[in-house]
């Protein structure tokens, strides 16, 4: 697995992830929402560590120059 997310992106993608995880994490009335943006954060947590992302991966974006 080869990074595939530049610097910018990552910091970006753990900013989020704080956001969403933290006690700032937006609230809806509707659980299924709240789930999808835990899961949404948590993905974005990991994506931020390892420096690969999958949607990037299926699209041939490389931003690791970036």
């Amino acid at each position: 697995m080869k990074q595939n997310l530049g610097k910018l992106d990552r910091i970006l993608r753990f900013a989020l992830a704080f956001w969403w995880l933290g006690p700032w994490m937006p609230q809806y009335n509707a659980e299924w929402a709240n789930w999808l943006i835990a899961i949404v954060g948590w993905i974005a947590l990991v994506e931020s560590f390892v420096g690969w992302c999958w949607i990037h991966n299926i699209l041939g974006v490389d931003s690791k120059n970036q």
